[in-house]
């Protein structure tokens, strides 16, 4: 299969990451079938897909134009099947392996023996989610950045049998994208997560120890380390429960306790503080 082969691409999950991903696939070109559970997840989601477009336009990046045909490539649709029509396959569902696991055995009932199946995952084993199908040589890990119309950077995770073609495909596909393909290898955390995670961790680890307050810890590393924002400003931003989870992934994975996550972190989950979603976390937003 060649890039020009791939004119209809599925998105499973239409949340941040989800709704992100069609609308890249959708101002290049592409059909693409954005499917969640919910019909109300996915009329947000559009509508936020709308809105993301009307700031491009507002910068003169796009067109009216342009907006009104990457709407009608997208069929926001709750019918899995949907994706039987589909050359690529992108799950950007929940951090959550059985329920990847789930979707990847369906959809190996549903597609052509020749779909390249890819999952948005951000820690979570590409190897293993492989293996649900009968197609570990096209299975790849498509890491897309949040916010994904901004961010150029894709992590391709290769699994142990991910294929030369494969690889090739979607690193052709991601330029075609307009972003850069950056190719890693299948460990925990990948190579963002597993050095981002960590930093994001040790700051709640200074805040909880009291080393300094929240403004004080994200003002050091913006300006001491030129980060365009403070580690926890960016959990916010990510959101408590996936970082945790993401530690978590990795801790298990690597059986390193420098992985583990700051207690304070999982208490601000419990408590549902889980950042800009929820209108608080190490900060308070208002709504």
């Amino acid at each position: 299969m060649k890039p020009q082969d791939i004119k209809n691409v599925t998105i499973i999950g239409a949340g941040t990451m989800g709704n992100g991903i069609a609308q890249v696939f959708a101002m290049t070109g592409y059909k693409v079938n954005l499917v969640d559970v919910k019909q109300d997840y996915l009329d947000r989601a559009v509508g936020t897909i709308s809105k993301s477009i009307d700031r491009l336009i507002k910068k003169e990046k796009a067109t009216e134009e342009q907006k009104k045909e990457a709407l009608a490539h997208i069929n926001a649709t709750t019918d899995l099947q949907a994706a039987k029509a589909s050359q690529l396959v992108i799950e950007a569902v929940n951090e959550n392996l059985n329920l990847k696991l789930d979707i990847f055995a369906k959809l190996e009932g549903i597609c052509a023996a020749d779909t390249v199946f890819a999952s948005n995952t951000s820690s979570l084993p590409i190897t293993r989610l492989a293996s649900e199908t009968g197609r570990p040589d096209k299975f790849i890990g498509m890491h897309f950045m949040n916010p994904v119309p901004m961010m150029k950077l894709i992590e391709l995770i290769r699994g142990i049998a991910t294929s030369d073609e494969t690889t090739a495909l979607i690193k052709e596909l991601s330029v075609a994208l307009g972003k850069t393909p950056v190719e890693v290898n299948d460990y925990p955390g990948f190579v963002a997560n597993r050095i981002l995670m960590p930093m994001i961790n040790e700051a709640a680890f200074a805040l909880m120890e009291g080393v300094a307050t929240v403004e004080a810890i994200d003002e050091v590393m913006k300006l001491g380390a030129a980060h365009p924002m403070g580690p926890l400003t960016l959990a916010d931003f990510i959101g408590l429960d996936v970082c945790q989870a993401i530690l978590e992934v990795m801790h298990e994975g690597l059986g390193d306790p420098k992985y583990r996550p700051c207690p304070l972190l999982k208490k601000m989950v419990q408590a549902g503080y889980l950042g800009r979603k929820k209108g608080r976390g190490f900060y308070t937003y208002e709504k």
